[in-house]
C-alpha cells in the first residue's frame, strides 16, 4: 500500500512517500475505507516536529473520503460500498464541555488518511453527502468541525447576529463564513491581502477590512456580537475592541504567538466572554454534516493535488497564499 510518512528523520526531512506500507484490516466495531481523496491542515505541518525520529513510522492526514472495503464483526450501521467521509475525531462521542480524557486525532498518534487505505471505528465513518465530490468531502473533517463548534456551541451564533472574522482564506475561516451566512449572520472579515478580502466579498462576506485598517473605528456603527479567533497574539487586543459590550470572543488557534496582555479592568467592565474551543465530538460532526447538507453548502476548494505531487501540496499550505481548502486526490478507481 502506497503512503505518505513521517519517520526515520527529524522534521521535513523525515516525509516520504512509501509504497509498501502494510494494509490494517478492520477488527471489531471498525471498518476499512479505500481512500479516494483525503484533506490539508496546518496539523500535517506541524507533526513532523513532534513525531520523534525513533518512533514508529506514522501516515500523516487527518482528513478524508472514501468507499468502505471491509467491515469489523459487531458493525451494522455501515456497509461495504458505502460512501463515507472520515470523523477525524476519535474517541469524543458526545457533545461535551472539553475532550474527554484519551481523545485524538486521526493522523497522529495513529495512522492518517495519506494512504491508499484507513482503518477507523465505524462511527467515524459518516455517510457522505452525494451533493459533494470526495475531493470536497474530504476536506469537510477537521476544519469544518472547529468552525461549527466556534460558531454554534460556543460562540451560541443566532440568525441576525454580526460576526468577524479576522484572517480569512484559510480552511477554517472559510467554513465559518459559509456556515455563519447559512445561519442568517452578517458577516465581517479582514485580511492583508486584497484578493483575500475580495474573494471573501464574492463568497458573501457583507465586509472585508484590511488588516492595516483601524477595525474599532470602522466598525463603530456595527454590532459585533461574536468575533472567532485563531490569529493569536497579533490580532487579539484588536479583535476584543471590535466586539460589543457583553459579546464573545472565540478562541480556536493562535498561529501569531500564545502569549498576550490585555486589560482586565476593560474587560470586566465591558462584560464580555471569553471563550476557548477545539475540534468538536462525533455528536456535533453529524449535525454539521446535516447542516451542510440541509444549506447545500460546499467547502471552498483552493487546489487538488494528486498523490504523487503530495509534496508540493506541503510547500504550497506552507507559503499561505490559500484561500479555503486543499486536497489530495489519492485514487481515481
Amino acid at each position: 500500500m502506497k503512503g505518505f510518512i513521517h519517520g526515520g528523520r527529524a522534521g521535513k526531512q523525515g516525509l516520504a512517500l512509501n509504497e509498501h506500507l502494510a494494509e490494517q484490516e478492520p477488527q471489531h466495531g471498525e471498518v476499512k475505507v479505500k481512500l479516494k481523496a483525503a484533506g490539508l491542515n496546518h496539523r500535517d505541518l506541524f507533526i513532523p516536529d513532534r513525531h520523534h525520529p525513533e518512533e514508529p513510522d506514522v501516515v500523516l492526514g487527518s482528513d478524508g473520503a472514501g468507499i468502505v472495503v471491509g467491515v469489523g464483526e459487531g458493525v451494522n450501521e455501515i456497509q461495504e460500498g458505502d460512501e463515507v467521509i472520515i470523523n477525524p475525531s476519535l474517541g469524543w462521542d458526545k457533545n461535551t464541555a472539553i475532550p474527554p480524557a484519551g481523545f485524538q486525532i486521526v493522523g497522529f498518534p495513529g495512522h492518517g488518511t495519506f494512504a491508499e487505505t484507513i482503518v477507523v471505528p465505524a462511527s467515524n465513518a459518516v455517510k457522505k453527502p452525494e451533493s459533494l465530490t470526495f475531493e470536497e468531502a474530504a476536506v469537510i473533517g477537521l476544519a469544518g468541525l472547529t468552525a461549527y463548534r466556534s460558531l454554534f456551541t460556543r460562540g451560541q451564533l443566532q440568525s441576525g447576529q454580526t460576526v468577524f472574522i479576522p484572517g480569512i482564506g484559510g480552511g477554517v475561516a472559510t467554513f465559518l463564513l459559509k456556515f455563519a451566512k447559512a445561519a442568517g449572520a452578517r458577516v465581517i472579515v479582514s485580511s492583508r491581502s486584497e484578493e483575500k478580502r475580495q474573494l471573501a466579498l464574492t463568497l458573501g462576506a457583507d465586509r472585508a477590512l484590511a488588516d492595516e485598517a483601524d477595525w474599532a473605528e470602522e466598525t463603530t456603527n456595527e454590532k459585533v456580537d461574536l468575533v472567532i479567533e485563531s490569529v493569536g497574539a497579533a490580532t487579539f487586543n484588536r479583535s476584543l475592541d471590535v466586539v460589543e459590550k457583553g459579546g464573545t470572543l472565540v478562541i480556536f488557534g493562535s498561529s501569531t504567538g500564545d502569549k498576550i496582555e490585555f486589560d482586565l479592568r476593560t474587560f470586566f467592565y465591558g462584560q464580555y466572554n471569553l471563550l476557548g474551543s477545539t475540534m468538536g465530538s462525533s455528536e456535533e460532526f453529524n449535525e454539521m454534516v446535516d447542516f451542510i447538507q440541509e444549506n447545500s453548502i460546499k467547502p471552498v476548494m483552493d487546489r487538488v493535488f494528486d498523490f504523487q505531487d503530495i509534496q508540493q501540496a506541503f510547500e504550497h499550505l506552507n507559503e499561505s497564499h490559500q484561500f479555503g481548502k486543499i486536497a489530495v486526490k489519492i485514487s481515481n478507481s
